[in-house]
């Protein structure tokens, strides 16, 4: 203990008493080997007491009272005078103690140890692994019911779909020519709401009726459907439902098979309003090439000067018209007129 070697040269004096029913005789202490030494006034030792064994009996009063651990009985009393005595077994018994082991106090910091890793783990991982396995074990059925509540909700906003007959069939026609990764897709073309198409979890698209009758060419509302295509094949709807609605609405689903209708509500208005995921040039060239869509039509469509969308312009993969077009003339004329008047 290197802090002995301060205090090995100090005398002080006290009063000693073996046991309880003894007088107390005048004591000269001084530090030892790591020992407190107690002899009487001849020189003569009384006691050797073990400094990581000394105790104090009264804790800040005073004067000083010390004892041997697990005896109580035997006492050395330091008056005030002894401040200096007083102060140096003090240090050295706080030495001690700092090098104790501390059981407890390391229960302690394990136990807060694991709670931190438990609110770690609820926090980061139990959200996206709970969103990750609702998406996986939510059968297709379920996507079209829940695509479908949305849609109703959507409706409020966006007007009831178009029906117009003719312009129903041209619909399908364009669906089945650019069809979903599991099937042809259904196509819905509505009055208003929305800003220009969105995709919804069962692989419903909507369309706003702007696409089919201010344009003139029918590549246009294709770019725009193969846009949602490739962003429902790279996001899942599902995923993006409930990683915007949060951890509740993953254990919802997995617990109860539904979703709260204010959170559809919430999100509908989102699907509505909110930011789409930007896809690069080269994701949606893929896409024009795989449908064989021309992109130039698509991309004037998105930016009339054409500034920001260059280079789906200038690597349209069918500038010179595509081999199979998107509807034919009467299709499209049809299609145009699906919302009446």
């Amino acid at each position: 203990m290197t802090a002995l070697d301060e205090y090995q040269r100090l005398e002080a004096s006290g009063l000693w008493r073996a046991t309880p029913d003894v007088q107390r005789t005048e004591v000269i202490v001084s530090i030892g080997d790591a020992t407190l030494i107690i002899t009487d006034l001849r020189e003569q030792p009384l006691a050797h007491w073990s400094i990581p064994a000394v105790q104090r009996a009264n804790p800040g009063r005073r004067p000083a009272i010390y004892h041997p651990d697990g005896d109580p009985g035997e006492t050395l009393e330091l008056s005030e005078n002894e401040k200096e005595m007083v102060s140096a077994i003090e240090k050295l018994r706080a030495a001690v103690e700092r090098r104790r082991p501390h059981p407890g106090r390391l229960r302690l910091v394990v136990f807060l140890a694991s709670m931190a890793a438990v609110v770690a783990l609820m926090v980061f991982w139990l959200p996206g692994a709970m969103r990750a396995h609702a998406v996986s074990v939510v059968p297709d059925v379920k996507r079209q019911e829940i695509g479908a509540a949305l849609l109703d909700i959507m409706q409020r906003i966006t007007g009831p779909a178009c029906r117009d007959a003719e312009g129903t069939a041209a619909l399908m026609q364009l669906a089945a020519r650019l069809p979903a990764a599991n099937g042809p897709g259904r196509i819905i073309v509505v009055r208003g709401g929305v800003r220009d198409a969105t995709h919804l979890p069962g692989g419903t698209i909507l369309v706003n009726r702007a696409l089919v009758e201010d344009h003139e060419d029918p590549d246009v509302v294709a770019g725009y459907i193969i846009a949602e295509r490739l962003r429902s094949e790279r996001y899942d709807p599902l995923e993006e439902l409930l990683e915007h609605k949060g951890f509740w609405a993953s254990f919802q689903l997995l617990t109860t098979g539904e979703i709260r209708p204010e959170l559809l509500q919430s999100y509908a208005q989102h699907l509505l309003t909110g930011d789409k995921t930007v896809l690069s040039d080269e994701v949606m060239l893929l896409g024009f090439r795989s449908w064989s869509v021309r992109s130039t039509p698509y991309a004037f469509a998105v930016d009339i000067s054409g500034e920001t969308t260059l280079g789906l312009i200038e690597a349209d993969p069918f500038v010179d018209g595509s081999p199979d077009p998107v509807l034919s003339d009467a299709n499209w004329v049809r299609l145009q007129g699906i919302c009446g008047s």
